[in-house]
């Protein structure tokens, strides 16, 4: 599912027009977006939760000429499933 077909969706489902529908979903990650780069952890009940991890910087090799490199540390957003979407899944 892409973008546009979940902003199609929940258009239906809110009974709204197709704009509107991609207005809403726009908000919505924008609104995630936001919450994440502010350093905060979104959390959708039944859903689950986003959270911003830190990795910190270490060594590596480059692989075609085995040279030791720097990897800068970095940051990346995480998920984690809640147990009702686990459930609907299959998984546990």
């Amino acid at each position: 599912m892409h973008k546009s077909d979940l902003a199609r969706k929940v258009a239906e489902r809110c009974e709204l027009s197709d704009a509107a529908g991609a207005l809403v979903v726009d908000a919505v990650f924008d609104i995630i977006r936001q919450a994440l780069a502010a350093g905060e952890e979104v959390a959708i009940a039944k859903f689950g939760s986003f959270k911003v991890r830190e990795r910190a910087g270490r060594q590596g090799r480059n692989p075609k000429t085995g040279e030791t490199i720097a990897i800068a540390a970095s940051k990346r957003v995480g998920f984690k499933a809640a147990l009702a979407l686990k459930e609907a899944l299959g998984a546990k």
